[in-house]
């Protein structure tokens, strides 16, 4: 039973990445802790490079789009967006989804990648640095400094997930498969199946408890008995954490749907809402990818914004309905932009300017933070007053948003945040970036 527990373990990461090394998690892991009560941090990736133009950015001049004219751009309070009602067959249009959530909606335009390549793109963007691959995502990070040992600390379901060896990186593809992992002491998952009635169980965790406090109160040098050898006693320790864990997972069972959604946000989105609200998760890492519309721009964007726009819906409302949604800090990102000119596949290339957008508490909304130009270029902004400013504005790059999310977090100061600096210089920190 614990064996294969243990194997599922491997199998989503679970405990094998953490400050200090799988020692630390398991020293950490000697009693069940109690419910992470959030907040919990969602990173939706736009993999490929969306094109800003054809939701928070909009252009209709100088033919940088063909599916509407400058006449045609909406508002909506702070909120420009272009108009994709009528060019939609699925997924939810901007219209709907600025008249739902552009009240509470912060969206930063003109922001600098720096790059166009997806490689690089995707690490800057989702660690705050170019330069570095040992640097962790804000989603691993936030995990490892708010809850390291939690079981499913860090979800992440693609794209850049690196970790810097922080926190534990957790898979769970499918929701069969954390229902699997929830009910490890039942047959296939299957709670009322179990491997092992109540009494022999409890007799089970009554010896691991006991033998795992007998080792804790024995002096390191005291000769009662034989040593362990050092893999003898990771063992041993790896079956306790694992006995403990299983009891907390098991508070997810109850917010498993029973029926998985169709839509791959609304997959991911319902495995990290029931680990948010059982208390065993931090953050997670959603993602849908084919975004990258070298052929064919407006066809492609078309079909995958309303879906990414209709998997964000989801996630908020379904957030409301399992009541966390007030808990909910939602980062919404793609690693590049469209070029603002059409190649000869009818398509759009790599551009190294893009947008992002914010919203959950103490997050002010219906604000609009950045531009870019005629030419979708970069316009410089001032760090002080957040207005554009071409003469003495710095250009807004993926530190500077990185930075002011480890703020908003509350872990800027933390030891782990330290270990990974940033390099923003303290007139180049976004004041007021959160309203």
């Amino acid at each position: 039973m614990r064996r294969d527990f243990l194997k599922l373990c491997g199998l989503v990461g679970l405990g094998l990445a953490c400050p200090g090394g799988v020692s630390s998690l398991l020293r950490a892991a000697t009693k069940e802790e109690p419910p992470y009560d959030g907040p919990y941090y969602i990173v939706f990736n736009a993999s490929g490079g969306w094109d800003t133009t054809y939701l928070m950015d909009p252009k209709g001049i100088n033919e940088i789009n063909r599916l509407y004219k400058e006449g045609d751009i909406l508002t909506k309070g702070q909120h420009k967006f272009a108009p994709t009602a009528k060019q939609i067959k699925e997924g939810m249009s901007n219209e709907d989804f600025y008249k739902e959530f552009g009240d509470e909606l912060l969206v930063l335009n003109g922001l600098d990648y720096s790059v166009n390549n997806h490689s690089p793109g995707a690490r800057y963007m989702a660690t705050g640095k170019l330069d570095s691959m040992a640097y962790p995502t804000f989603a691993a990070l936030v995990a490892a400094c708010k809850g390291p040992t939690c079981p499913l600390s860090f979800l992440t379901f693609g794209n850049y997930s690196a970790t810097g060896n922080v926190v534990a990186m957790s898979r769970v593809p499918y929701l069969p498969s954390l229902q699997k992992i929830a009910n490890a002491d039942g047959i296939d998952g299957n709670e009322r199946s179990p491997y092992h009635d109540d009494f022999a169980l409890s007799r089970i965790e009554q010896a691991l408890r006991e033998e795992n406090e007998s080792r804790g109160a024995s002096a390191p040098d005291q000769a009662s008995g034989p040593a362990r050898l050092p893999r003898q006693e990771r063992a041993e320790n790896m079956l306790y954490a694992a006995q403990v864990n299983s009891k907390a997972l098991q508070r997810i069972t109850p917010f498993i749907p029973k029926e998985a959604p169709k839509e791959r946000l609304a997959q991911q989105a319902e495995i990290a809402l029931a680990s948010f609200k059982a208390g065993v998760c931090v953050s997670a890492n959603l993602n849908i990818g084919q975004f990258d519309s070298h052929a064919n721009n407006d066809v492609d964007q078309m079909k995958l914004i309303p879906e990414f726009l209709a998997g964000i819906a989801y996630v908020l409302r379904r957030a409301e309905a399992l009541k966390i949604r007030e808990k909910l800090v939602v980062v919404i990102q793609s690693e590049m932009g469209r070029t603002p000119t059409y190649n000869q596949g009818n398509g759009k290339d790599h551009w190294s300017i893009g947008s992002a957008m914010f919203l959950g508490p103490n997050i002010r909304g219906n604000r609009v933070i950045g531009a870019t130009d005629e030419k979708q270029l970069h316009v410089p902004l001032d760090s002080k007053t957040l207005a554009c400013n071409k003469d003495t504005g710095i250009r807004v790059r993926p530190e500077h948003i990185h930075l002011a999310l480890r703020q908003y977090a509350g872990i800027a100061d933390h030891p782990l945040s330290k270990k990974f600096p940033l390099g923003v210089a303290d007139k180049e920190q976004l004041q007021s970036f959160w309203g």
